[in-house]
């Protein structure tokens, strides 16, 4: 299937997202500058399609570069979006782009990780040109409540059903189905730790146990320890677990979770895996400083002493570096959201002031009305 067929049939099954997309696409944003920084996998292109359709100046790059897909970054620029990201480019490239990015002086950005809002948030005539953010991601979340911002961002990672169906369920879905297909082993008996029990690691957990592992958690908060225990899962500390451990899954969010001094207490044959949203929960450069090969695409196996474990897709976020992400009917509804949550922010952004705020209730209330519309039209039998 070529690119433009795969785009053709991603279009048939997400309705919601091309209802959404019409109403973006409808309004007129000549003269507006907006900036994305997504994951720049074939599920991000109708969201933005709609922006350009509507006139509107487009800057992309990439939260992450190991899930660029060229065809996707080669489509965009076709529509006439401005593009600065490319399948294999470099962590100093990837910085690059976010200076181009800021020096075109964008009014709207709409982030995964929050990567421009940072660094506008800290140059102040760049900041002068935003007029409102949006962001999707924990983490890019937690990275902006350390900010005083000059500018009002939107925080629609919290809405119910994002945080509630993307990030419980099918985080943990794709992850577990990715492993299947790359790892070439079950995980029938094995003692899978899970460090980070938020939503997404929480949805890590419960499917990993019901493909037959045996769960475990590593969580430094009390209540989510105890929403552990409430799931059957065992909770231990970090470094009590990862000696237990047949495999070993960070879903945090924050960087150097793993480090050197953790790497001698894993057991021999371990795999490792990140899903959270940056490439550096695990130290990678620290785990490449031992002998490694690659036994298999997406599967490193790294030489420590006697023992040898295997490192999945880089330390990158696995489910989308090694696998397809979301499905796409599935990704529907959370497209859906992003879409009507920029229709918000390019319409009342700016009436909000300064810092850190949820996304209003009505925009997800907008979205699972349409949703339940087309649920009924659907013809049964």
């Amino acid at each position: 299937m070529g690119f433009a067929e795969e785009l053709e049939y991603l279009r048939q099954h997400t309705p919601l997202t091309g209802r959404v997309a019409e109403t973006v696409a409808g309004r007129s944003l000549s003269g507006t500058r907006v900036a994305f920084s997504l994951h720049l996998d074939i599920k991000t292109v109708p969201v933005v399609e709609a922006v350009l359709r509507a006139g509107a100046e487009t800057l992309v790059v990439t939260c992450n570069p190991a899930t660029v897909r060229q065809e996707v970054c080669d489509h965009l620029r076709a529509c006439g979006a401005q593009v600065h990201a490319w399948s294999g480019m470099s962590d100093s490239d990837w910085e690059e782009g976010f200076r181009w990015t800021l020096g075109l002086r964008p009014h709207y950005l709409c982030e995964m990780g929050a990567d421009l809002a940072c660094r506008a948030a800290h140059d102040p005539e760049v900041a002068r040109s935003v007029r409102a953010a949006m962001e999707a991601t924990g983490t890019g979340v937690e990275r902006l409540r350390t900010l005083r911002l000059p500018f009002p961002v939107l925080d629609w990672n919290a809405l119910p059903l994002k945080e509630g169906l993307h990030n419980r369920y099918l985080v943990g879905l794709v992850t577990w189905s990715t492993f299947l297909d790359v790892a070439r082993v079950t995980l029938y008996g094995k003692r899978v730790l899970v460090v980070g029990y938020g939503p997404v690691g929480q949805g890590v957990a419960e499917y990993a146990r019901l493909l037959g592992a045996i769960p475990m958690v590593a969580e430094v908060a009390a209540h989510r320890q105890l929403l552990a225990r409430h799931a059957g899962c065992a909770v231990r500390p970090l470094q009590e677990a990862l000696p237990l451990a047949d495999v070993v899954v960070t879903a945090t969010g924050r960087e150097g979770v793993v480090r050197e001094e953790h790497f001698r207490l894993l057991r021999d044959g371990a795999f490792l895996l990140n899903v959270g949203h940056t490439n550096r929960e695990l130290d990678v450069e620290a785990l490449r400083r031992h002998p490694t090969r690659l036994v298999r695409p997406h599967v490193e196996e790294v030489r420590l002493g006697n023992k040898r474990v295997y490192l999945l897709a880089g330390g990158a976020m696995f489910n989308l570096a090694a696998g397809p992400g979301d499905p796409y009917d599935a990704f529907d509804l959370t497209s859906a959201l992003l879409l009507a949550g920029l229709a918000h922010l390019l319409e009342h952004g700016h009436h909000y002031p300064p810092g850190l705020h949820l996304m209003p209730a009505e925009v997800e209330h907008q979205v699972a009305h349409l949703a339940a519309q087309l649920a009924r039209a659907r013809p049964e039998g």
